[in-house]
């Protein structure tokens, strides 16, 4: 079997990390980083008590407690999805006046023990809002419409998402 080629990685500059010296499988580790999200003038979340997810080749996917997000903006909806490492995923809709952002967050109601940590948390795709932020710059999503990385100044890539990475 023919084994899936790996990029080499980005120089690492001052202050980052690389993504691909993170582990698999994946962990969830505690961050005192700012991380806010705003759309349509709203503060949807705002807090430094998220827990990041961090996975080889993938930026960092941000999970921020409950209390921190404003859930009248939150609407269930019935989209599931399974993580070999978290369990199964119970997505949500984010509504705001007549518009709704259907299935651009989700929650493991059920974690695995590994992940027990993130139970009452939530994570959000950051392509759909106006702004996402993790100490107060503007991140850039990771590529690729099935992933909920945050791309900032903090880590080096390449990221997998883009064409070609299916199975890095």
């Amino acid at each position: 079997m023919r084994q899936p080629h790996h990029p080499e990685p980005d120089p690492v500059g001052p202050n980052q990390e690389s993504v691909w010296d993170y582990p698999r499988p994946a962990i969830a580790e505690s961050t005192a980083r700012r991380i806010a999200i705003t759309h349509r003038g709203v503060t949807l979340a705002d807090t430094t008590a998220a827990y990041r997810t961090l996975e080889t080749s993938h930026p960092p996917t941000y999970y921020i407690p409950q209390s921190d997000i404003a859930m009248e903006h939150l609407k269930g909806n019935p989209r599931r999805s399974l993580c070999e490492w978290k369990g199964q995923a119970h997505y949500w809709d984010v509504v705001i006046g007549d518009e709704r952002l259907e299935a651009v967050a989700w929650h493991y109601p059920s974690p695995t023990p590994a992940f027990a940590a993130i139970a009452g948390h939530i994570a959000f795709y950051p392509s759909p809002f106006d702004q996402c932020l993790v100490d107060g710059e503007q991140i850039t999503p990771q590529p690729g419409d099935f992933y909920g990385g945050w791309i900032s100044q903090y880590e080096a890539g390449p990221f997998k998402g883009v064409p070609g990475s299916r199975f890095w």
